[in-house]
This record gives structure tokens, sequence and C-alpha cells, in this order.
């Protein structure tokens, strides 16, 4: 019964988390919640004492981290029906493909919903 709701992805996060994990692919959840949005915001790197980072800091540096955020083309339409990769609107899958390059890693699955049955094979 709560809201979905989402932030802003973090590549670097994410591209850290896949290295120490050793992950060869990832599901991207929730992208249905970005549907409104025109533009959707994507931490590509962190500001610590004014120099951008685009590692994930650990320690003291952590705490000292500020987002830097860009901005993606957004799709302004429910995607939440869409059960085929070819469903989904350019825009959407422009932004698939982007964070994949941004990480490193593939992204297998998408959900498109908070149903069992609301997700893409990719």
């Amino acid at each position: 019964g709560r809201p979905r709701r989402v932030g802003p992805f973090d590549v670097v996060a994410s591209r850290y988390g896949v290295r120490v994990q050793g992950a060869d692919e990832i599901a991207l959840t929730k992208m249905d919640v970005l549907s409104y949005l025109d533009k959707i915001p994507v931490c590509t790197a962190y500001e610590i004492d004014g120099e951008k980072v685009y590692e994930f800091p650990v320690g003291e540096a952590l705490g000292k981290a500020k987002p830097v955020i860009e901005y993606v083309d957004g799709w302004k339409c429910d995607i939440s029906r869409c059960r085929r990769v070819q469903d989904l609107p350019k825009a959407a899958l422009d932004y698939i493909h982007y964070l994949e390059k941004a990480v490193g890693c593939r992204i297998t699955y998408v959900s498109v919903g908070a149903e069992r049955d609301q997700y893409l094979v990719m």
C-alpha cells in the first residue's frame, strides 16, 4: 500500500556493486515509476572536496560525497502493460542501454510494474 518511489539511479554505486559481487547481469526495477518524468536523473559521479570522483568512495570520503546528477530524456507514457522489449518506447530503451554502458553490466530483467508478471526479459 506504500507509494512506489525512486531516486536517481546511482551509476557509481552500481558499478562498484557489480564489481565486488562479480555480477555479469543485473535487474532494473521500478521503471514504470519514472514514466511521468520529462527528464530522468542519474547519479554519474560524486563530488568530494570540489573534485569529481567516478569510483565509489569508502571510509570518511563517503560521508563527504555529494551526488553529481545528469539527466536523460524520459518517455512520458505508461509502460506498465509492456511485456516485450519491442513494446517499450525508444527513450526507455535508450535509458536501459545508457545504464548498461555506464555500469558495464548487462541488464537482463526490467520491471515495469508492481505485479509479479510486470517485467521484461531483455
